[in-house]
């Protein structure tokens, strides 16, 4: 039986249909990441699971029972917001307890779950503070200890990161996946930072216009996109985009005299003279060394290093190609140099439907 279950869920407001039916199922432990940008649906989706919005059509269930039109608090989830929403009239062992003592729970039970939720979140010493004597993360790591003590069957959050800084998202980031870890517990996270999603799921749904792109691993999400737009969102710096034609054995990049092998495993998939979109992630590219490998001739445009790589701009003919070097390589602005890389990292797109080959 699945922990979570969403089954051909539809959303709609007035004429405008936001949820294009959603089918999911989570088994207990799992860690989903709803990923994608602003108007995707992702947090509707959200709200409809905790009970905030209704579904137009299909069905939730969690751990095989329905729960459309089951009020809020007795879905047997817990929810952690963007903003904090903590009580800034009472202490942090209050706040953390407070929906504990909503439901009746006796005292010594209800400190006994802020004790352990305040141990497991390092906030033992904050516990007889108030919101505003804490930092962003203090507040955030108090906001998710009050979804804690409720253990319920689903956590689910909506953005809860995306109000701090970098240094305190990455260490948050490592909390929650150390929490998870731990708890073994079943979680719907909701974010446009595709590498919370990486570094946070065991699956992640890439949302767009209201339906899944593509459901999977970070790593079959990441080597794997089932369309353009997923290896366009996914990775940072984004998938090289080479617009090309088959030729043959070959594919003929546009606006370059310059052509690619095509690799053995797509010479059943695509037409000779078919238009192509080759991807490739710039973290695959290197400095050819020798004619071994697959390359490509480029002028190097732009050269920037970041500490543990050089992130290089460079024109192939009319397009551009970014790669992500060793810091040590020995490239320049306006230098003549070849990208080379391995077959396997070749991707094929239909440029028509943005679909993987």
């Amino acid at each position: 039986m699945s922990a979570l279950e969403i089954r051909n869920v539809r959303k709609n407001y007035g004429s405008v249909e936001t949820l294009k039916g959603i089918d999911i199922a989570l088994q207990s432990g799992e860690f989903l990441v709803l990923l994608g940008s602003s108007g995707c649906g992702k947090s509707t989706l959200l709200n409809i699971i905790a009970g905030l919005a209704e579904a137009t059509s299909g069905d939730v269930l969690i751990g095989g029972r329905s729960i459309l039109g089951v009020h809020p608090k007795n879905r047997d989830i817990a929810m952690v917001f963007q903003s904090y929403a903590l009580y800034p009239n009472l202490t942090v062992r209050r706040n953390i307890g407070f929906g504990l003592e909503m439901r009746g729970v006796a005292a010594d039970e209800r400190e006994k779950a802020v004790a352990e939720a305040a141990r497991l979140l390092q906030i033992e010493a904050l516990l007889d503070r108030k919101p505003s004597q804490l930092s962003g993360g203090q507040r955030q790591r108090v906001a998710i200890g009050r979804a804690l003590v409720r253990k319920p069957q689903v956590f689910l959050f909506d953005e809860p990161l995306s109000n701090l800084d970098a240094k305190l998202r990455l260490e948050m980031r490592t909390e929650l996946k150390r929490l998870h870890q731990m708890l073994q517990t079943t979680v719907v996270y909701v974010t446009h930072d595709q590498i919370e999603a990486m570094t946070l799921a065991s699956r992640i749904a890439v949302m767009r216009d209201g339906r899944i792109e593509q459901l999977g691993t970070p790593e079959e999400i990441y080597n794997e996109p089932a369309t353009l737009y997923v290896a366009g969102f996914v990775g940072a710096p984004s998938m090289n985009m080479l617009q090309a034609t088959v030729q043959g054995t070959t594919l003929a990049i546009d606006g370059a005299k310059a052509s690619l092998p095509l690799p053995a495993r797509f010479r059943d998939a695509v037409q000779d003279g078919a238009r192509v979109v080759a991807g490739i992630r710039p973290e695959a590219l290197r400095v050819a060394a020798d004619a071994a490998a697959p390359s490509v001739p480029v002028e190097i445009e732009v050269v920037e290093l970041t500490g543990p790589e050089l992130v290089t701009t460079a024109r192939i003919g009319t397009q551009r190609l970014t790669a992500c070097l060793p810091p040590a390589s020995r490239v320049a602005k306006g230098q003549a140099a070849s990208f080379a890389f391995s077959e396997d990292a070749l991707r094929l797109f239909d440029p028509d439907t943005g679909k993987a080959f």
